[in-house]
């Protein structure tokens, strides 16, 4: 992969700012740990203590966490708004909207009454322990947090101007160092304050962008820019709808829920985290379209970035930094943390996971495959979303949705192989290279064939059960 680098042009006024909002970062990882309620992971109570702050999530906390690790990615969206425009306010944006809403109004409401520890626990409760099983491998699949490994290699090998592989190593056991301690206490407080600074940080740039541009550059763009699909067919542009879809079996969505302390604040959570995301999006995509329109010669991977160290003053340069890298963090250490509960919690047995050091094995093993996996995307934090994000969404999606649209419906076998056909489908559509032969994304030919295989499953009545 080719070495890209970037002349941020840091003062030492805005080195100073950079390494202060560092360091009160760690603070709060450290405010988190301090307030760690001191129970046993032995008991049920330390476990939910552990992985869901005993159910204790308030509003403003909720809200901040969910923004937050939501938004890795910054480097994928930056880079499709710089080519891409308004497409990547509908593809990554609306589409997603549309999601989240059916989600706080559907979906939380069914979910609450199981008291689900993870996903897979809630699928195991709703279908059967075949199917917690794979769902657990699934999620593994989507919580291995390439995009976000990639995302902060490339910050660390704009600035070290080293290989990329180094780069992702070095930003990972810098993970790491941090993501031992606290539990997901730890993970919410180093949220709020990563919630603040990313969230200011692109409205920034985009109130320089104004108020020294105005919206001339905007104006001579390609009409590309502001087409609803770009540069895309019609089917490419709604797989990212299928593909948004996915926040419907999201584990980091779920687990949000799961740790509000009522079924209204994740309801209102959500509600309120989708429209600081709409002002979130918007100011990254017109961002970059200021990029593009006036640095249109620049790597694309780096163009908005590039675009905004040239326009902000001193002081701001090195908040911006901070926000970039509050953006990355706040997605890795949350899918650092849910990964390895998944493998400990849901794969292993609770009796293995009330051995700590289980969890922080799942932590070592997930970031250790997301960086070999990161290597293989060959840094491309999109081929990383359709990627897997259409595995994931086509195997759980339609099963998991039956399964809250008509409970007790689906049997755990009829879950099980649902899933796993619809997933093998995918993965053979896209392998064999029908997606470019026949223009059809895979996740269409996957949800398809889960929907197909539900369909056709007939759920056998419990043994001694006479009706």
């Amino acid at each position: 992969m080719e070495i890209i680098s970037l002349n941020p042009n840091l003062s030492p006024l805005d080195f100073c700012v950079f390494v202060a909002t560092i360091l009160i970062t760690f603070g709060f990882i450290y405010y988190g740990h301090l307030k760690k309620t001191k129970l046993n992971l032995n008991g049920e109570e330390g476990i939910l203590d552990f992985l869901l702050m005993g159910r204790r999530l308030t509003l403003p906390l909720f809200i901040a966490t969910l923004v937050a690790t939501w938004y890795g990615g910054i480097f994928g969206t930056a880079q499709i708004a710089f080519e891409q425009g308004i497409y990547n306010f509908i593809t990554q944006g609306i589409f997603w909207y549309v999601t989240y809403i059916i989600f706080a109004f559907f979906i939380v409401q069914r979910i609450t009454p199981y008291k689900a520890m993870t996903l897979p626990d809630l699928v195991g409760k709703m279908f059967g322990e075949k199917s917690k099983k794979l769902a657990a491998i699934f999620n593994i699949l989507n919580l291995v947090p390439i995009a976000y490994t990639i995302s902060l290699g490339l910050i660390i090998q704009m600035f070290l101007n080293i290989p990329f592989f180094y780069a992702c190593l070095i930003g990972i056991l810098f993970v790491l160092a941090y993501s031992f301690i606290g539990g997901f206490r730890a993970v919410v407080y180093s949220d709020l304050f990563q919630f603040l600074i990313m969230t200011s940080s692109v409205i920034i740039v985009l109130i320089f962008s104004y108020t020294t541009h105005g919206i001339k550059p905007l104006v001579n763009l390609p009409p590309n820019y502001y087409s609803l699909t770009g540069s895309y067919s019609i089917f490419e542009t709604f797989a990212w709808g299928l593909i948004a879809l996915g926040t419907l079996v999201d584990p980091n969505f779920y687990q949000r829920c799961f740790a509000a302390n009522s079924e209204k604040t994740a309801i209102k959570g959500i509600f309120y985290s989708t429209l600081i995301w709409i002002i979130f999006d918007l100011s990254l995509t017109i961002g970059a379209m200021y990029a593009a329109a006036l640095l249109p010669n620049a790597n694309s991977k780096i163009g908005y970035f590039q675009y905004a160290f040239d326009l902000l003053p001193i002081g701001l340069k090195g908040f911006f930094l901070a926000g970039i890298l509050a953006t990355i963090l706040s997605t890795l250490d949350s899918y650092l943390f849910l990964a390895g509960s998944t493998l400990s919690f849901d794969l292993a047995s609770h009796k293995k996971f009330t051995k700590q050091k289980t969890h922080y094995l799942g932590i070592i093993i997930t970031a250790l495959a997301s960086i070999i996996l990161a290597l293989s995307f060959d840094g491309s934090i999109k081929h990383v979303w359709k990627t897997l994000g259409s595995l994931s969404t086509a195997a759980l999606l339609c099963p998991i949705l039956y399964g809250h649209l008509r409970p007790k419906k689906l049997s755990d076998n009829g879950f099980f192989y649902s899933a796993l056909i619809a997933a093998a489908g995918t993965f053979i559509w896209r392998i064999f290279g029908l997606k470019e032969k026949y223009a059809l994304d895979e996740i269409y030919i996957g949800v398809f064939i889960s929907f197909i295989a539900i369909l056709i499953q007939k759920k056998r009545p419990p043994k001694g059960d006479l009706l």
